[in-house]
């Protein structure tokens, strides 16, 4: 009975939280390189992709709704198909006269899509495994949901750049990619109509008192800010990464820029090779340090040095914009650089979250976090391209390194228990 409910789940979870992680990359990572590639400016590609950071900073005000009509395993499919039906609008709207306008507005539906599948997934794998199931298919899931980044960032990057050398028009090839994605979920839709299980616990809540809901969901949502030190609390995980926010969207616009205008000059193939491949290997690398090194000492000892490994690293991007490298391999060991320090800062950046969401209402304290975190990603991000396009590439970098300042002052500040995250000897 077991190995055949294992080979059940590995129908499923796998396949879930990739479809959890491709959109998340289509909107947050894929849009800002495909907007370049079609000569929008860095002002208005930063301002409007970072926008599309709001329904993950506002989901936990609707996340009741989620749970009271329907039930998730519904939710996850219709999702999932109004992600394709997005895709396609993409994939549709680009050879017209007025691609951004109508693509932007089509990102906007796949966000809001995208946040709710995330309530939903993570809601339906805590009632579709038992408490253990869910500890040890945990680093199952998260593996599928990186490697969803991974296709984003890396492989559809490359991949429209393979199709522009083919067809000799970036908006026909980023046209056909998408339309190849919508079909992609179209099929996952159907597939999980066909795989997802029917958990008993699994059930819409419509008969419940909607005002007794309502009350209740305020209830905990305004019990968050009555913790101590809210404010500072709140501050720091909106300016933690302050710098790092700001440079994540500018990044791959100044890797893809031309060498004449102050970037790099390299194509959607170098770029997603670089970005998707050993970024994302060294990123995972510095978590999994940090975790490690965080489990011994804990929080207390290490945030200050997690957090300095996460900023130092952006002095990276200073000196390529001083120098304007053309040796693949020197950039690649940049950003490798860059991303193990990110890697390993955010580590603490994640526990300290869990910190301060423990308690009688974690998961719902914790999304509130979480929302919070993007709101962090957000506002930088939307400014971020007008500052450079006004002050170019060399001062902006340089300013994103004195924006992570206030990130590291605030650590003094913070009242951290000294055996958070130890690893117990009973555990």
């Amino acid at each position: 009975m077991r190995g055949n409910r294992t080979i059940k789940l590995w129908k499923w979870v796998p396949s879930l939280y990739y479809a959890e992680g491709l959109p998340y990359a289509f909107v947050m990572i894929v849009s800002s390189v495909m907007y370049k590639n079609l000569g929008i400016s860095n002002s208005d590609i930063a301002l409007y992709t970072s926008w599309l950071y709001l329904p993950w900073v506002i989901k936990p005000l609707w996340s009741p709704l989620v749970d009271i009509l329907k039930t998730k395993r519904f939710w996850i499919i219709i999702m999932q198909l109004i992600i394709g039906a997005s895709l396609a609008g993409i994939a549709l709207t680009l050879p017209t006269e007025n691609a951004f306008k109508y693509s932007l507005a089509f990102f906007w539906l796949m966000a809001f899509s995208s946040a709710t599948h995330d309530i939903a997934a993570d809601g339906f794998y805590m009632l579709g495994l038992s408490s253990h199931a869910q500890a040890w298919w945990i680093g199952i899931r998260n593996s599928f949901y990186r490697f969803a980044i991974i296709t984003g960032q890396g492989l559809l990057v490359m991949l429209a750049g393979v199709l522009n050398d083919w067809t000799g028009e970036m908006a026909m090839a980023w046209s056909i990619l998408f339309g190849c994605l919508a079909i992609l979920f179209l099929l996952l839709g159907l597939y999980h109509n066909s795989q997802l299980p029917n958990p008993k616990s699994d059930q819409s809540h419509v008969n419940q008192n909607i005002r007794l809901v309502i009350k209740k969901f305020l209830s905990v949502f305004t019990s968050f800010f009555k913790k101590p030190g809210i404010v500072l609390i709140v501050c720091f995980i909106l300016f933690y990464r302050f710098g790092e926010a700001q440079l994540v969207k500018i990044s791959p616009l100044f890797m893809l820029d031309d060498f004449t205008t102050g970037g790099l000059g390299l194509s959607n193939i170098e770029l997603g090779f670089i970005n998707g491949t050993i970024g994302i290997i060294m990123l995972t690398l510095g978590g999994i340090t940090g975790g490690l090194l965080a489990s011994k000492h804990g929080l207390k000892y290490w945030i200050f040095w997690m957090a300095l490994a996460m900023k130092l690293p952006d002095i990276v991007y200073v000196f390529m914009a001083f120098i304007q490298p053309d040796n693949n391999f020197l950039i690649t060991t940049f950003v490798a650089v860059e991303q193990f320090g990110y890697g390993f800062g955010f580590t603490a950046y994640l526990l300290f979250m869990m910190m301060i969401s423990e308690g009688e209402h974690k998961t719902a304290h914790y999304a509130i976090c979480t929302g919070f975190m993007a709101l962090g990603m957000m506002i930088p991000g939307m400014f971020s391209g007008a500052l450079q396009e006004a002050i170019g590439y060399q001062s902006f970098f340089i300013w994103v390194m004195v924006a992570t300042i206030p990130g590291l002052v605030l650590i003094k500040f913070l009242k951290i228990d000294p055996v958070y995250g130890i690893k117990k000897e009973m555990e």
